[in-house]
């Protein structure tokens, strides 16, 4: 039984998005790279073409781009130094099992030495050392194009990509700054660990190669905030939500909205349509925001111009659902507090509303959530 289960998957399930978000980015790395940069067909007069491993390494800059052996680094330097390795091999032995052979191994081992891992640089020493006729053709060129040239194009690419879909990539160093632009890092990831402490638990247990010290850190934060979230009781969103709540249409103006903010002193309102069905929601810092653009906008007198162009003259309302946030982590009722202490851990969300059937029926609140932890410390102390 257990050595049919080894044989299982070793991955964890991810959602249908990610994998289409991975694809998609590939395609269009490949595509691109493709298109503009490289051409589908050898070309040995340039040597600007598309090469295998390629395919390889866009697994990784796509699928796993938190990986080291991912990162831009690793890529380029490694394809590159395992490209010149396979050359070198192609050029001076003539038996072709010894030479693939001896390729692949020399890759490894230069990469190693080079900090460079990348699985796809084995692929790339192995292609030098199939293609005498290419390499006899571009020599030690064959390693700045296409395979520098090419990796590099993906890099950019890749980077790119995760931008636009709200991942890290390369991923962010342990000294890095946070995400409010401080010197210091979130707080799930104050672990009282050093870089150094981090980095000799991956070389202790072998893991330098499947995860960065970011990463580490991120998940032994994580990890110990699941662990202090079953301290936290039974307790539901429905035993600690605010229940009377001051909600606001999406076609509500600004300055009403502002005038709820200044009146309740909150830090976030609900917008609803008919029926209570949840929008959004606006938290105060949407509506600073806002205001400090307009102001900026004003100052430029960029604001001005747009609404005559626009508008002739007349003012363009702006409302709740211009500055709503409609994604974001909600709860039900029955959803225990431990879910919802993650969510709040790194001060990216102020309040969590709590649905019933597409209807806000509550709102869980940072304020909430720590009386309750308070009065759960309370009683267990």
């Amino acid at each position: 039984m257990h050595i049919l289960r080894s044989l299982g998957p070793a991955v964890a399930r991810v959602s249908l998005g990610e994998a289409l978000r991975a694809g998609f980015g590939a395609l269009l790395g490949l595509g691109v790279t493709g298109l503009v940069l490289l051409s589908p067909q050898i070309d040995l007069s340039l040597g600007l073409y598309l090469v295998a491993p390629f395919g390889a390494t866009s697994v990784l800059l796509f699928a796993v781009p938190n990986s080291p052996l991912a990162q831009p680094w690793s890529a380029i330097v490694g394809n590159t130094v395992a490209a010149l390795v396979g050359v070198a091999t192609c050029l001076l032995v003539a038996d072709p099992a010894l030479r693939i052979a001896l390729a692949v191994g020399l890759a490894i081992t230069a990469t190693i030495l080079c900090r460079a891992v990348h699985p796809p640089a084995g692929a790339v020493a192995m292609t030098a050392a199939m293609s005498p006729e290419a390499i006899d053709h571009l020599g030690f060129w064959f390693a700045l194009t296409p395979i520098a040239a090419g990796t590099a194009a993906l890099v950019v690419l890749a980077a790119l990509y995760a931008r636009l879909t709200g991942r890290h990539y390369p991923f962010r160093q342990f000294d890095a700054p946070g995400q409010h632009g401080t010197g210091d890092r979130s707080p799930s990831e104050r672990l009282g660990l050093s870089e150094t402490e981090l980095s000799g638990l991956l070389e202790r247990y072998r893991q330098s190669f499947n995860l960065g010290v970011e990463d580490l850190a991120r998940l032994i934060g994580a990890a110990e905030l699941q662990a202090a979230s079953h301290h936290a009781g039974p307790l539901t969103a429905e035993d600690i939500m605010s229940r009377d709540l001051v909600t606001v249409g999406g076609d509500t103006g600004l300055a009403e909205v502002a005038e709820l903010f200044r009146r309740h002193r909150f830090a976030s309102l609900p917008v609803v349509g008919p029926g209570q069905r949840f929008l959004g929601v606006i938290f105060q810092i949407h509506l600073i925001t806002r205001a400090r653009e307009d102001a900026e906008r004003l100052e430029r007198g960029f604001l001005p111009a747009f609404r005559r162009l626009v508008d002739l003259g007349r003012e363009i309302p702006v409302s709740a659902s211009d500055i709503m946030k409609v994604a974001g982590p909600r709860a039900t009722r029955a959803s225990p507090v431990a879910a919802l202490l993650p969510m709040m851990a790194d001060g990216d969300v102020e309040a969590i509303p709590v649905l019933e059937r597409g209807r806000i029926v509550g709102i869980v609140t940072r304020t909430d959530l720590i009386a309750a932890l308070a009065r759960q410390a309370l009683r267990h102390g």
